[in-house]
């Protein structure tokens, strides 16, 4: 599957729909298209065909195609169908008998009163456009199909996002069909110089994947990476953003995640502004960014709506909650089994005495407790919304406190758990907490074998993997390493706005100045 570019970007042909139909012409009868395409859509109950005949004729003058649920059938009735029936009574008695209604004035009308009319020469291009949505007007005597962009269908309103909830700030949130999506980001950013490429990705679903980006703002070379990634994909669906992330992502073997995928207009028109290159897949609500670092993890749009230093505590927070989640459970495991001194004498009794009827090393009870919990967690998700909660909370409860009295885990093994649970919500990101509560199985394996040095080790060795990781070509570590200067002033603190004068240097291409100095 491949597009012909054009020299600067803009003018993408069309992506082959049905690749397999691509030569074959629309022929000049009525009744042998219609026929085809009944016999190819295996005469399926949803596709709907309108046929006008003149008196006494053998043969139709003309049809209307569409697929019902996703076409406007008020607005082919009272646009497409009405128009169509005068133009061919019209054209009966007159000159235009022999040849059918005049097409240019057809066309005309049709435009006048749905506004967005197209002619397609080739039955890809018409079974595409019909899959589309959109309704299909075929003449006799013909060889071309004039395609009406009439359509319409059912879809969930703008609603206020479950996953990423904020204080303040706006409350929308994506919704699975494309065009609201991306007119939610044109109403935040109204510039020409927003850009959109739409692909059809999918050899059967067929599903429409738009590209956007600031033009003058996002790197050429990260624009291009983006388009040759999505048409070297070759795959029978797309369901989901999900299966284009996992399809375009660098380092495939890592745990961490080198796509962002949000579902707040807000948030895309914020990472467009810096530069970032924007994926929206039709039919979900999670688009997709690139390129992105590991600090774009930690940081979540409320922190731009409230002041700088109340944004810079809460982003120390966050650092300090994933440091706690990752490694408080495996430092415990370090101390209780090989570093005991490193404990004050009172601290060390109390322990001593809680485990004293636990028959289970440090590391199994760490390991019950977390599997547990991870347990619960994922059955709260599955279960309705109406008792999952309820269920998971108490769960926790009644399973850590049956577990103390039994004696198989100690009353400080719980609360480590449980504050390395709570630590985890912390995350603005939801994909980078899957990461870090696997990793907190192998920290707890080094320090069950090594105790503290074990987890240096560890600790090293993850963040040599961080630094070889790449989103899209740009560093996944940016902008401590490579080290930027200038861009530290938005990463682990904000700065504030009146001294953010220009965008970070790690995403741009060109045009990096956000705002003017007046004092």
């Amino acid at each position: 599957m491949h597009r012909k570019k054009s020299a600067n970007h803009r003018q993408v042909e069309e992506l082959p729909l049905l690749p397999e139909y691509k030569a074959i012409p629309v022929e000049p009868s009525v009744e042998r298209n219609v026929e085809r395409l009944l016999g190819d859509f295996g005469r399926s109950d949803d596709v709907i065909v309108r046929e006008i005949r003149h008196a006494g004729a053998e043969s139709a003058a003309a049809a209307v195609l569409y697929i019902d649920g996703m076409t406007d059938a008020a607005a082919v009735n009272s646009y497409v169908y009405d128009v169509l029936s005068r133009s061919l009574n019209d054209a009966q008695g007159g000159e235009e008998a022999a040849e059918g209604p005049n097409k240019a004035a057809l066309a005309g009308e049709l435009v006048f009163g749905i506004g967005a009319v197209r002619t397609v020469s080739e039955l890809a291009s018409l079974y595409g456009s019909l899959l589309s949505g959109e309704a299909v007007i075929l003449l006799d005597g013909s060889k071309h199909a004039y395609c009406a962009d009439i359509r319409h269908w059912k879809g969930r309103d703008v609603t206020e996002s479950t996953n990423q909830t904020s204080v303040r700030g706006p409350r929308e949130s994506f919704t699975e069909t494309l065009r609201t999506n991306t007119s939610m980001i044109r109403r935040k950013i109204k510039d020409p110089r927003l850009w959109l490429e739409t692909h059809a990705v999918g050899r059967l679903t067929k599903t429409d994947v738009t590209v956007m980006y600031i033009n003058g703002i996002a790197k050429p070379s990260v624009i291009e990476e983006v388009r040759s990634r999505l048409l070297a994909i070759d795959i029978d669906s797309v369901l989901d953003s999900g299966y284009i992330e996992e399809l375009i992502e660098d380092g495939k073997y890592s745990l961490f995640p080198t796509v962002y995928n949000t579902e707040l207009p807000d948030n895309v028109a914020a990472q467009l502004l810096e530069g970032k290159v924007a994926i929206v897949v039709d039919g979900t609500p999670n688009v997709l960014i690139v390129p992105t670092q590991l600090v774009a993890f930690f940081q979540s749009t409320e922190d731009y709506y409230q002041r700088a230093f109340y944004a810079s505590l809460l982003r120390l927070l966050r650092f300090g909650s994933v440091l706690i989640s990752l490694l408080l459970p495996s430092l415990y495991i370090a101390i209780t089994t090989f570093h005991r001194d490193m404990l004050p004498a009172s601290l060390l009794f109390n322990l001593s005495a809680q485990r004293e009827g636990v028959p289970f090393p440090a590391f199994v009870e760490a390991i019950v407790m977390e599997i547990t919990f991870e347990i619960l967690r994922e059955a709260g998700l599955r279960m309705p919304r109406a008792i999952g909660q309820a269920v998971s909370v108490v769960g926790t409860l009644v399973i850590g406190q049956a577990a103390v009295e039994a004696g198989i885990v100690s009353a400080a093994m719980v609360i480590v758990v449980s504050v390395t649970a709570i630590s985890t919500f912390t995350l603005p990101a939801y994909s980078m907490s899957i990461p870090i509560r696997i990793l907190r199985f192998a920290f707890m394996g080094l320090a069950a074998s090594f105790g503290l040095f074990g987890i240096i080790m560890g600790f090293f060795v993850l963040l040599l993997h961080l630094c070889a990781l790449r989103s899209f070509g740009e560093p996944y570590m940016a902008p401590f390493s490579p080290y930027v200067s200038p861009d530290i002033e938005d990463t682990i603190i904000r700065m504030p706005r009146w001294l953010s004068l220009k965008r970070p240097d790690t995403s741009v291409g060109s045009g990096g100045r956000r705002q003017r100095r007046r004092w």
